[in-house]
Order: C-alpha cells, then sequence, then structure tokens
C-alpha cells in the first residue's frame, strides 16, 4: 500500500484521464499566460481556479517582511484553497512562469465539478485542507500580524475572533516577543496603541471592532436579498449540519452567526467519542470539514451577523440582523446553543479576557506555559480542557463542587485524568475570590466539606459550568422552559400558541415552520454527535413542512 505524506496530499498532480474527466464535468478553458502574469493576487474574492498544462505557476506569500515562495505548481497541479469556497480573500498570489499554460475553472464552476465529480472532488478537497495544515504548522508563515499584550481584553477579543474564523495570523506578544519595539516603531506605532492588526508592511485596523475585523479581512459575507428556504441562527455543530443537509437536498440555505462557526465544541482540543474518528479530533477541524462541506453543497455562511430580533410576516419568519437589510425565510432553524454561565464570585467578570477564560485552544495555553492552570467544572467540555492543558500548564487543578467526576463527565476521560500526573481534583471545591490587578493574579477557594481554604497563585481559570441557553432574541411566541431553553415536539403540542390541526414535528417549535436543534433546545443531549443528529434530522421536518405551504 502506497504512504502518502500530508505534502503528496497537499499537491497532487492530475494525469491527462483525470483532467479529461474534468472537463466532462465542467468547462475548461485553455489560457496562454504572459511570464510574470498575476493569475491571482493577495486579497482577490472569487479568483478562478487553475490547472497547470505546461509552464509554471509561482506561488508566492507576502504576509512576511520579504515575499516568500511557497511552492511551485507544475504540468497536471492546481491552484487554490479552502478560500475557493468559503468565500474569504486569497490569502496568496499566483504568478505565471517559464510559458504557462493553463486550464481556467471559474468559481461556480468549480463548485459544480466538485458537485458532480466524485473521484476529482475527494482529491481536489483534501489538497485544500492539506495546504492550509501545513500553513497552520508552518513557522516560516507568518499571515496577519496581532500586536497586542496578553494582560489586553480587547487583545484576547481580537486574537479569540480570528481563531474561531480560522484566519491565519501570528501574535506578537508585548510582554514576550523581542523584536516588538522595532515592529511599533516600523508601524510609527507605540504600545499605547495596541491592539493592533497588520498585514507585512501595511497597519490595518487598531484596536478594531469584530464587524470592522470581519470587513477588513474579508470574513464578513453579506446574505442574498431574497428569501430562503431555510435560515439557520447558530453554526455550532447542529447549525452546520442542518446547512450541510439543506444545501445538499436543494434548499436555498443560509447560516447566521455572531461570532464565528463551531460553537462550544470548536473550541475543544480533542473529542474522543464521535463516530468515525477512533483517534479523535479536535473541534476545529470537525468544524473545518463542516464548513468547507456546507459551503460546498452552497449553503451561504454570513458572520458576524447576529439574530437581534424574530418577528412574523405573511407566514414567513423575519430575522432583524442588526442594521442590515431583514433576513426572511420559509424555515427557521434555532441552534444558537448555549453558553457557560459566568461564576458567582465578585470581580470575575473583571478578569475575563485577561486570566478568565471559557475555552482551552492553543491561544490560551500559551499563557499558562510552565505554571498552575485552573479549571472549573465536572462535564466533559472541562475533561477535555483540562487533559490539554496539562499539557502546557505545570500542572492542572480541576474543581468540582460535588465529590464524584462520574457523574457528569465520560468515563474515558474521567480515566484520562486519573493517568495524568500534573492533574490534580479538588472535589467540593469552589472559588470564593479573585486577585489581581491588571490580570488575574490568585484565587482563593473552599472546601465545601471541612471549610479550609487556600490561596493558589495562577494567571489562568478556565470556566466550564453550568449552560445559559442564547434565547434573548426571541419572542414570545416561540415557547421556552423555566431556564429558557427552547421547547419543541409534545412539550408544545398542547401549546396556546400552536394554532394549527397537526401535531408538531419532533424539533418544531410553538410556531409552525419553526424548529430547534442542539444545545439550545429543552430536553436535548448535550453531546456533539447528538447536535449534528438533531441538526441533519431538522431538515426531514423542513421539507414536510414545505410540503404544506
Amino acid at each position: 500500500m502506497p504512504q502518502y505524506t500530508l505534502h503528496s496530499i497537499a499537491f497532487p498532480v492530475l494525469d491527462d484521464a483525470q483532467i479529461a474527466q474534468a472537463g466532462q464535468c465542467t468547462t475548461l478553458l485553455p489560457r496562454r499566460c504572459e511570464d510574470g502574469e498575476t493569475l491571482i493576487a493577495v486579497g482577490d474574492r472569487a479568483f478562478k481556479f487553475f490547472i497547470v498544462k505546461s509552464g509554471e505557476i509561482e506561488i508566492l506569500d507576502y504576509s512576511g517582511d520579504e515575499p516568500k515562495t511557497i511552492t511551485v505548481h507544475r504540468q497536471g497541479q492546481f491552484t487554490g484553497d479552502i478560500s475557493h469556497l468559503t468565500g474569504m480573500p486569497a490569502i496568496f498570489s499566483a504568478i505565471a512562469r517559464n510559458g504557462c499554460e493553463v486550464f481556467e475553472i471559474s468559481g461556480e464552476a468549480l463548485r459544480h465539478l466538485l458537485n458532480q465529480c466524485p473521484a476529482l472532488s475527494d482529491i481536489i478537497l483534501q489538497s485544500f485542507i492539506a495546504r492550509r495544515q501545513l500553513l497552520r504548522e508552518s513557522p516560516n508563515f507568518i499571515g496577519l500580524r496581532v500586536i497586542g499584550s496578553r494582560y489586553s481584553p480587547d487583545t484576547f477579543r481580537v486574537r479569540d475572533f480570528l481563531s474561531r474564523n480560522r484566519v491565519l495570523f501570528t501574535w506578537v506578544d508585548l510582554e514576550s516577543d523581542p523584536e516588538v519595539n522595532q515592529l511599533l516603531k516600523g508601524f510609527g506605532l507605540t504600545e499605547a496603541d495596541t491592539p493592533v492588526v497588520a498585514c507585512a508592511h501595511m497597519l490595518l485596523l487598531r484596536n478594531p471592532s469584530n464587524q470592522a475585523l470581519a470587513d477588513e479581512v474579508g470574513i464578513h459575507q453579506s446574505l442574498e436579498r431574497t428569501v430562503y428556504d431555510l435560515l439557520v441562527v447558530g453554526a455550532g455543530p447542529a447549525g452546520l449540519a442542518a446547512a450541510v443537509y439543506g444545501a445538499s437536498e436543494g434548499l436555498r440555505t443560509a447560516v447566521l452567526d455572531s461570532v464565528g462557526p463551531g460553537g462550544q465544541a470548536g473550541s475543544s482540543m480533542r473529542i474522543e467519542n464521535y463516530l468515525g474518528f477512533p483517534t479523535g479530533l479536535t473541534g476545529a477541524e470537525l468544524t473545518d470539514r463542516a464548513t468547507l462541506q456546507a459551503n460546498k453543497f452552497g449553503a451561504h455562511l454570513s458572520v458576524p451577523t447576529a439574530a437581534v430580533r424574530l418577528s412574523f410576516e405573511n407566514g414567513y419568519a423575519v430575522i432583524d440582523a442588526g442594521g442590515s437589510e431583514p433576513i426572511t425565510t420559509k424555515c427557521l432553524l434555532i441552534a444558537t446553543g448555549a453558553q457557560y454561565r459566568r461564576l458567582d464570585v465578585e470581580g470575575f467578570e473583571k478578569f475575563e479576557g485577561t486570566g478568565v477564560y471559557y475555552a482551552a485552544t492553543p491561544a490560551e495555553a500559551l499563557l499558562c506555559r510552565g505554571c498552575p492552570a485552573i479549571v472549573v467544572g465536572g462535564g466533559n467540555s472541562a475533561g477535555q480542557a483540562a487533559v490539554f492543558l496539562a499539557g502546557h500548564a505545570s500542572r492542572v487543578l480541576l474543581l468540582i463542587r460535588g465529590d464524584d467526576l462520574n457523574k457528569n463527565m465520560s468515563s474515558y476521560l474521567v480515566r484520562r485524568i486519573e493517568e495524568t500526573p500534573n492533574i490534580e481534583l479538588l472535589s467540593n471545591t469552589t472559588i470564593r475570590r479573585v486577585t489581581g490587578n491588571s490580570h488575574l493574579e490568585a484565587i482563593d477557594v473552599v472546601n465545601s466539606q471541612d471549610g479550609r481554604e487556600r490561596t493558589i497563585e495562577t494567571p489562568t481559570v478556565f470556566s466550564f459550568i453550568g449552560a445559559t441557553p442564547r434565547t434573548d432574541w426571541l419572542p414570545s411566541e416561540i415557547e421556552r422552559d423555566a431556564k429558557g431553553f427552547v421547547r419543541t415536539g409534545s412539550a408544545v403540542a398542547q401549546s396556546k400558541q400552536w394554532d394549527v390541526a397537526r401535531p408538531p414535528s419532533l424539533l418544531e417549535t410553538s410556531h409552525p415552520g419553526v424548529f430547534a436543534a442542539g444545545d439550545v433546545r429543552s430536553g436535548s443531549v448535550k453531546r456533539v454527535a447528538s447536535a449534528v443528529g438533531e441538526g441533519a434530522m431538522s431538515v426531514q421536518f423542513v421539507h414536510e413542512y414545505l410540503k404544506e405551504m
């Protein structure tokens, strides 16, 4: 059996038969290029896909101090990466060299090819994924630069937003990077101007809002002015699953999210109980693949676009997205998930982004390297975070209110925690106080059994307690339970809001044509696989509802 390396997957060579097959699936436009001609420029949108017929295409990275050659495509190789499908701007330039001749394919034609030619689709999509992985792992690729302090909430916000949207960037930390002063001087800035976002020698933004950042770097995509068949609010596992199945079955599908795709699951560093992945996968990997699938089938993803208010007009659901045009849809899926509850500790909010975090990713792991880290919570998310952080922090203290870790955590994670020498479980323990100046420096904890207190010096606390549903934007027509989760199915069958003769479907809310899936739904199983299943299942109910219209 041949051994495939990541590099060979990223840069395959199509033979004549495969190129001929591509020509059967879509139109290949032969084109002779001038030497030095720019086929793709950094920042281009809707750029073309090129297969090299002869000559070469040089791929250049301009994000660093000097242009760098990433690779050179030769006969049978092709340009591009996941930006073709996500709508993000190009991050490289492609330059024709040495008598280059190409077959040119438009973005729309490429999407058609990927949907009609499974064998070629596999090769191209796998190469796109591998190319992005190589870039993330490369110490030489810089991408955007985010310059700011680890103790700045705004620096953390900018980094977190870019990470959630899978934008490649390098963080330049004011506290640890030896070249930061020289870099700031080159931009004519001081530390007081940070955080700033730059690309190569060009300053892009100073302490931008998420919306301004999305607009500048090309994350934000406006939706079409049309009536959608299915509008999904929330791009976590449930929402992305619905987008994949809806779009693949021909529904005009759009997805909104106020921050970025992935939801809570997107920040998980290791999911080991998801069907089909025996070695586990990260939430980011799952999100990347799901987003790519949704885009492949033609779903429209708009980030950051928040659902501010839901109303109904002529039988359609209308979403007020806060400033943009109202979005109208025949069917609506509420998949906004839930967020971790804040600890009820005085001053806790003061340190959010400067010591208190609600996700444990490589970005946060850098902040506790060589120091103790505190993880609060007894569910799977807390367990995954503790195991991941144990590889970076000097030790991890896992705090739970009760005395049994098995109560809410999967047994495989409990065993992993017990087998990790630098994880210490503190049961019957809660945080009483947090202290620090510009950033978190220490916490005081108390044992509820014996009343003993202790002070732990730490720069980081990771909180994974409880869940608060994101349902504050919903009107009274959508019934919720006492905790704010959306009621569905038999729970709303006798509701005064339900005004049709048939019973509501399993995932249908108290308003016909409005569905809920994933963590936001009352009574749902709070697991990634369950959310994906509900999101996929909702599309069948959407089809049934559309037949009634």
